[in-house]
């Protein structure tokens, strides 16, 4: 099965007003467990960069009113390709696959917006997993953050001091994995460990022993032990279950 953990960063809130994405970052999932693919891509949004965004994940500084000096962990966005330069990569790297996100109505109204401008295929919206309504659902009345639900599964997100599509990914894989039962729901393992396809393989699970392992109990302990059933009585639960 495979999945895509995906994020993105925006100018703001609302495309219909205006607001564009700048950042897509992707991590491919093959049952449940990180293949090494990413898709990752900045973009020139063709507007300026509000203050207020800007704060939240520092990119584009070229595009604040007045422009900024780069800075360290800061992106200039002038110089990169627009949306229309990027989009048939990124639907044929996702396909057809789910598509894991945090608040996924945000990053789908984004990204079907942009498509649409486009001409290009909508997102079907029943090809988005929302984490963030698996942990309401999960943790009713609890914090559901991508910051609160690290700090409840002890994930260390300390690079994590701006938001950033691909860094936020890899931190969304690991939140996925525990809100759906832990690191290896279904203890496969790594699509390097499977078949050439990329799949599990078939005969990972262990095999029954050729032999029983020899009795590690004493002649002894094993007499001391019948004696002390038989004084329990034939009522003794013990004797109903053996």
């Amino acid at each position: 099965m495979r999945e895509i953990v995906l994020d993105t960063e925006t100018t703001g809130f609302d495309p219909d007003s205006g607001d564009r994405l700048v950042e897509i970052g992707c991590l491919e999932l093959q049952n449940h467990m990180p293949t090494g693919r990413t898709y990752h891509v900045y973009i020139n949004p063709e507007r300026s960069m509000p203050a207020d965004a800007f704060k939240v994940h520092g990119i584009g500084p070229d595009l604040l009113e007045p422009p900024q000096p780069l800075q360290p962990g800061q992106v200039l966005l002038k110089d990169k390709k627009v949306f229309r330069e990027h989009a048939q990569d990124f639907l044929n790297f996702i396909g057809n696959a789910k598509l894991v996100i945090h608040n996924a109505a945000f990053d789908m109204r984004f990204l079907n917006a942009e498509l649409g401008w486009l001409n290009l295929p909508q997102i079907p919206w029943d090809q988005a997993i929302d984490t963030l309504a698996i942990a309401r659902k999960k943790f009713p009345g609890s914090p559901a953050s991508l910051d609160a639900l690290c700090r409840r599964f002890g994930i260390d997100n300390s690079s994590r001091t701006l938001h950033g599509a691909l860094l936020d990914s890899e931190i969304l894989a690991e939140v996925y994995l525990e809100l759906i039962g832990g690191r290896q729901p279904d203890f496969g393992l790594s699509s390097n460990a499977g078949s050439a396809s990329g799949g599990v393989a078939e005969d990972w699970r262990p095999k029954p022993r050729p032999h029983a392992l020899p009795s590690r109990i004493t002649e002894e302990e094993a007499a001391a032990h019948a004696a002390f059933v038989d004084k329990l009585g034939d009522d003794a639960l013990w004797k109903k279950l053996s």
